[in-house]
């Protein structure tokens, strides 16, 4: 699927790497439906108005179901079609297993698997009916791996495997296809904040010896809507971890 005139719903997409996805997929051509819980920087939409197609924004937590509902009527109302799908909102909240509150465990799968399937829902429908479509789950590197003090990230995001690999089946039979993506330590505010020494600690386990750059999880993503022949993958990007 090319992305010119299409219309495509990103979750998460006010910063890191939902924001470097919006601005490929507006280079590339597609109106926008962005998803943030917070109000979008000024400078960041009339940069993606530039590119001469439409964005609108919806704000709200992806873990309330009717998140998803009101996402996928502003794409129909504003743009007459869901052809794109990227669930990439997500969050954290670490901390070592035998210490971690049942409040944490439940916050962060509610938001990552959770708010993934109340989007894709909705959208899904919409894409089975059209009989075409491509879903983009944001899974991570730590949802194969598994990671210390991550329990409830690792469940979440390998939660997210499952459901893409499920979708995926469902979907092919009429045309839909999901993929997701894993990616590894990526350069965004959060790593940013990390000490010295626990950036170099991480790079040490990275082949690569760097971070990836969320542009480069963009062009992964881009690619995914345009190879038609690609389903039920969760592709890599993590400079060799994993």
């Amino acid at each position: 699927m090319k992305l010119t005139d299409k219309t495509a719903i990103i979750t998460g997409a006010s910063r890191g790497i939902g924001e470097a996805i919006a601005r490929n997929f507006a280079q590339a051509g597609a109106n926008l439906v962005l998803n943030a819980r917070h109000e979008f920087p000024e400078t960041l939409i009339k940069e993606l108005e530039d590119y001469g197609h439409g964005v609108v924004t919806v704000l709200g937590s992806v873990d309330d179901p009717t998140t998803g509902d009101q996402l996928v009527a502003a794409a129909l109302d504003q743009f007459g079609s869901v052809d794109v799908l990227v669930n990439n909102a997500g969050i954290t909240d670490d901390m070592l297993a035998m210490r971690m509150k049942p409040d944490s465990f439940a916050k962060v799968v509610q938001v990552n698997l959770d708010g993934t399937f109340y989007v894709t829902q909705p959208a899904f429908k919409k894409m089975l009916k059209a009989r075409a479509g491509v879903i983009i789950n944001l899974a991570s590197v730590v949802g194969l791996t598994g990671n210390i003090g991550q329990a409830n990230y690792a469940a979440s995001k390998a939660g997210i495997i499952g459901l893409t690999k499920t979708l995926a089946r469902e979907g092919a039979m009429r045309g839909v296809r999901v993929n997701a993506i894993a990616p590894g330590m990526i350069a965004t505010d959060m790593t940013a904040a990390l000490s010295q020494s626990s950036q170099d600690q991480i790079l040490a386990e990275i082949p690569l010896k760097r971070f990836g750059q969320p542009e480069e999880i963009a062009h992964t993503a881009r690619f995914l809507v345009e190879n038609a022949y690609i389903t039920g993958q969760t592709v890599t990007v993590a400079g060799g971890l994993g």
